[in-house]
């Protein structure tokens, strides 16, 4: 694996800014490889054998995101919506599974790791990167039950919603009296209230 400073700047340039969620996502990935025996998770190779559950939508994600390679497109990055920053990382060839979850406490260590600097956001940002990893996060082993389903590879069976005739992939109907049911037919979702819409040139093509 590339060196931490490499990452970091890189992982930056990427998400548009450095930050302190920036330095822990680097720093989570690195240490969460680590941990399931990946040195090189861009590798193709390691690639294909690891998987990576995020457990909030924010800065640190992007980092992890940026240095093991894994993607929404390529099933193998996983968003659970805890509001909690953390990851598990889960190796698919071996089964090892290390959740790693950033600390509260590191929060309020930040004028002991980096007392020179002023202001929360710097200050905070340099501590993180001089911080043992045992004080900026906790891990635990875990094992996770994946459903063949979510596995990354082509889409393993298509179903129709019996109500509006959607197409619903990779088993995410729901049955509803033994009928396949898509979760906008069943209200079980984000939206509310869809209406079929024209736009401006929607018949022409790039």
């Amino acid at each position: 694996m590339q060196p931490f400073e490499t990452l970091l700047s890189a992982s930056a340039e990427a998400h548009g800014h450095l930050c302190p969620g920036q330095v822990i996502g680097v720093r989570m990935a690195m240490l969460g490889c680590r941990l399931i025996g990946l040195d090189d998770p861009t590798r193709r190779d390691q690639l294909k054998k690891l998987i990576v559950y995020v457990e909030m939508d924010r800065c640190a994600v992007d980092a992890i995101a940026h240095v093991t390679g894994v993607k929404l497109g390529r099933r193998s990055l996983k968003f659970m919506d805890y509001g909690i920053m953390a990851a598990t990382f889960l190796n698919l060839e071996t089964a090892r599974a290390f959740r790693v979850l950033s600390t509260e406490e590191a929060r309020a260590l930040t004028c002991v790791y980096a007392p020179e600097i002023a202001g929360n956001g710097s200050s905070q940002l340099e501590a993180y990167k001089r911080m043992p990893e045992s004080v900026l996060f906790r891990v635990q082993k875990v094992r996770v039950n994946i459903d063949a389903w979510d596995l990354p590879g082509p889409t393993r069976r298509k179903i129709t919603c019996s109500i509006c005739g959607q197409v619903v992939r990779d088993g995410k109907e729901l049955m509803i009296d033994n009928d396949p049911i898509c979760r906008p037919c069943s209200n079980q979702c984000y939206f509310s209230h869809a209406q079929e819409v024209t736009w401006p040139g929607m018949d022409g093509s790039p």
